[in-house]
């Protein structure tokens, strides 16, 4: 089965009654900065809507995780955008994480290659 990725969303804030739209149920999400693109939180989870939840984006972490040195992902929520892509099981979610995370190694890879080719011709 393939799996799509859902239209990217505004990321929502409690502060003002917004709520996640995405799978109660297993499933990979990916949180980015809206501005540069930069990957903020990418991972699977058996609740895609409470992993989205949970994330501690907004000066939301307590105490202890401050004085461990746990900052919050970004300064502003209206910074943010999140899409999901629904699975049909945690194994499937895991797997497709998985299978995400290395097709995104090996891009990684090829341009910082390209990069060192174009500084360094033969």
């Amino acid at each position: 089965m393939a799996q799509t990725w859902s239209s990217w969303k505004r990321f929502p804030d409690a502060q003002i009654g917004d709520y996640v739209e995405a799978p109660i149920g297993p499933g990979v999400y990916e949180v980015r900065h809206t501005m540069t693109g930069r990957v903020v939180a990418f991972g699977h989870a058996g609740n895609v809507a409470n992993a989205i939840s949970d994330l501690k984006v907004n000066g939301g972490a307590g105490p202890l995780a401050r004085l461990f040195g746990r900052q919050p992902l970004v300064s502003r929520v209206s910074d943010l955008e999140y899409r999901t892509c629904a699975a049909t099981s945690r194994a499937e979610a895991k797997t497709t994480a998985s299978r995400l995370t290395g097709l995104r190694q090996t891009a990684w890879r090829r341009r910082m290659d390209m990069g060192w080719a174009a500084r360094y011709p033969g």
